[in-house]
């Protein structure tokens, strides 16, 4: 129940939805004053979240940065999913977040780590009639590089970041794999499946990656307003809330 109220509510929290109700109430309202406030306030969150600055002094704040790696020889890396997209056919590829993917693989390379568990299911609020999952997909796309088949876990059930924490920790048990594990996810993202982790009682060392806000150089250019910024801070406002959520559920 909590994932599907999660995929149908989740469009209300954007700021251009915010920005949509305020027009449109603008549109219909009675009283010239009230027309004019909610106006204004459209515009003032406009411009507030198509500023590429604001956002990246957040991200400095939110995303969790990368450490130094105490030990190099960890038993297992954890591969969270949402870096594969299906197109119409039902075929995987590889989408903006796919550094999770690509940090995996030059772990196992140097030898960091000595598994690979790659999660992650179908997130979708319908199944679709190819029965695509992450995890199906990875099995196949490893099958091109150069690594046992021994090294390689797959967890397929998972729909949404604690289902990946809950199953793969089922996963990491049942072969004995001692603690700690790296987590390899977006630095975005990584804050909140750390604290889904702590509260399933998994040890893992934070190993982020993908990413795309608070790291650049300041410039003119953080001053003018972006579209993509306005599309990157739904990212960070989702984060924010499922974090919240996640701390206060039992």
């Amino acid at each position: 129940m909590f994932f599907i109220l999660s995929k149908l509510l989740i469009f209300f929290i954007f700021p251009i939805m915010w920005i949509i109700v305020l027009l449109l109430f603008a549109c219909f309202a009675k009283h010239k004053r009230h027309r004019r406030v909610a106006i204004i306030a459209s515009i003032f969150l406009l411009l507030f979240f198509s500023d590429p600055f604001l956002l990246n002094q957040f991200a400095k704040y939110w995303d969790i940065q990368t450490i130094t790696l105490k030990k190099h020889n960890y038993s297992c890396a954890l591969i969270l999913g949402g870096y594969i997209n299906e197109d119409n056919s039902g075929h995987g590829f590889l989408n903006a977040a796919s550094d999770r993917f690509i940090q995996g693989i030059k772990l196992k390379e140097n030898g960091t780590v000595g598994h690979l568990l790659f999660t992650g299911g179908s997130a979708n609020l319908v199944p679709d009639k190819f029965n695509f999952t992450e995890g199906n997909w990875i099995r196949s796309e490893m099958r091109n590089y150069n690594i046992a088949d021994s090294a390689l876990l797959f967890e397929k059930k998972s729909r949404n970041t604690i289902e990946n924490i809950q199953f793969s920790k089922q996963i990491l048990e049942a072969k004995h794999l001692p603690p700690p594990y790296l987590l390899i996810t977006s630095g975005f993202h990584m804050r909140r499946a750390l604290l889904i982790c702590k509260k399933a009682n998994l040890d893992v060392v934070p190993y982020p990656c993908n990413f795309f806000a608070g790291k650049g150089i300041f410039t003119f250019a953080d001053f003018i307003p972006s579209a993509q910024t306005l599309s990157d801070w739904n990212i960070y406002i989702k984060e924010l809330i499922g974090y919240v959520v996640t701390f206060v559920k039992s």
